[in-house]
């Protein structure tokens, strides 16, 4: 399939789109090409709260290993 192709495909695919949340992506996306952001800057609050307790979280060592997920999981 060319590149042509599938940009209308696209096109049309977006034109008939109505999921707000599937829009906004996009257009983040769109803007995160064309733009000079950080993808930081386009995070809730939450998010960035929740990335920032991650990182203490492995700073302060309150980490687990992968093989002791598995074996709580019985994987």
């Amino acid at each position: 399939m060319g590149q042509e192709t599938i940009k209308l495909e696209l096109i049309e695919w977006l034109a008939k789109l109505e999921d707000d949340e599937t829009i906004q992506y996009l257009k983040a996306l769109k803007n995160s090409k064309t733009e000079n952001n950080d993808w930081w800057n386009d995070l809730s609050e939450a998010e960035m709260a929740s990335i920032k307790q991650g990182i203490d979280d492995i700073e302060n060592g309150r980490t687990i290993s992968h093989e002791e997920v598995k074996a709580k999981y019985g994987l």
